[in-house]
C-alpha cells in the first residue's frame, strides 16, 4: 500500500490486497465466535449471550484498529480531513459532475425499502438452505440475543452501554469504516463497475461468525454498498446499515424497562 501523503482514488487495490484486508476482518471474528466464545463462556461470570456479544465487539474494535493502520500507511496522517476524503465520508455527490448535492439523499428511501424487504420478507427464504445443507452451521444457543429478554435484566442500564459500543463499532467505526470506507473506494480496479456488488459479497462472507445469515446479508448489503459507490458518500451506507441499530436499541430499552420477555 502507498505511504504517500495523499491517496488517489485511481490508486486501486490488487485482488491480493482486497482479500488480505477481508481476512484481517473475517478470520478474527470467526475465531472469537467459534473457538474463543465456547472456551471462555463456562468460566466467565456473565450470561453467555453477554459474553458472546462482548467478544464480537472486541472483533469490531480490532477492525477499527486495522482501518487506522491502513489509513496511516496510505495517507501518512490520521487527520480527519484526509480520512474523510479518502473514505467518502462526505455529502452525496452528483455522479456526472462530482459536485456535492445533498438532495441526492432521497436515494436513501429506496435503499431502506430494499433492505427492509430483505430483512423482514426474504431473509428466512434466503438463509434456509444454509442450515438445511450444513446443519453444523446452526447458531449456538448463546448467539440468540432474545435470551436477554428476561426479568433478570430489568433495570440493568449497563446493557445500554454495551449496545452503544456495539452500534458505534458495527455501523460506523468498525464494519462500515473497513468495508465501505477502506475497501469500497479501492475495489474498482479489480471489479470494475460491479465493485459495489463485490463489496456486498465480501461483506456477506466476512460474517463467518454467523454463516447461517450470509445469503441475506449479501442481499441486504447491496442496499448499503450501491448508494455509497454511486454517490461517493459513505454517510449513506452508515445510515442505511445503522437503521438496524435503531431496532437493537429499542429492543434493549424494552428489556431494561421490563417491557419485553417475562
Amino acid at each position: 500500500m502507498s505511504t504517500q501523503q495523499t491517496s488517489s482514488q485511481d490508486d486501486q487495490y490488487t485482488l491480493w490486497q482486497i482479500f488480505s484486508i477481508w481476512a484481517l476482518a473475517a478470520l478474527p471474528m470467526a475465531l472469537l465466535a467459534w473457538m474463543v466464545a465456547p472456551a471462555v463462556i463456562p468460566y466467565v461470570p456473565l450470561p453467555p449471550g453477554i459474553t458472546y456479544w462482548l467478544l464480537i465487539i472486541v472483533g469490531m474494535v480490532w477492525q477499527f484498529v486495522v482501518s487506522l493502520v491502513i489509513m496511516y500507511r496510505e495517507l501518512g496522517t490520521l487527520r480527519w480531513s484526509a480520512i474523510r476524503q479518502r473514505t467518502w465520508l462526505q455529502s452525496p455527490r452528483d455522479p456526472k459532475t462530482d459536485q456535492p448535492n445533498p438532495k441526492l439523499s432521497w436515494w436513501l428511501l429506496p435503499a431502506f425499502l430494499f433492505a427492509a424487504l430483505v430483512g423482514f420478507g426474504l431473509a428466512g427464504y434466503l438463509d434456509a438452505p444454509v442450515t438445511w445443507l450444513f446443519p453444523a452451521l446452526r447458531p449456538a444457543p448463546f448467539v440468540d440475543q432474545s435470551q436477554l429478554a428476561t426479568p433478570e435484566f430489568q433495570g440493568q442500564w449497563w446493557l445500554l452501554g454495551i449496545a452503544l459500543a456495539s452500534g458505534l463499532f458495527n455501523y460506523f467505526l468498525g464494519e462500515e469504516f473497513l468495508f465501505r470506507g477502506v475497501l469500497l473506494p479501492k475495489m474498482r480496479g479489480v471489479f470494475g463497475k460491479y465493485d459495489w456488488g463485490a463489496n456486498a459479497v465480501l461483506f456477506g462472507f466476512y460474517h463467518l461468525h454467523k454463516p447461517w445469515m450470509i445469503p441475506s446479508i449479501i442481499a441486504g448489503s447491496l442496499a448499503i454498498a450501491w448508494p455509497a459507490r454511486r454517490f461517493h458518500s459513505n454517510w449513506m451506507a452508515v445510515i442505511v446499515h445503522g437503521v438496524e441499530g435503531v431496532f437493537m436499541f429499542v429492543g434493549i430499552l424494552a428489556v431494561i424497562l421490563g417491557l419485553a420477555g417475562g
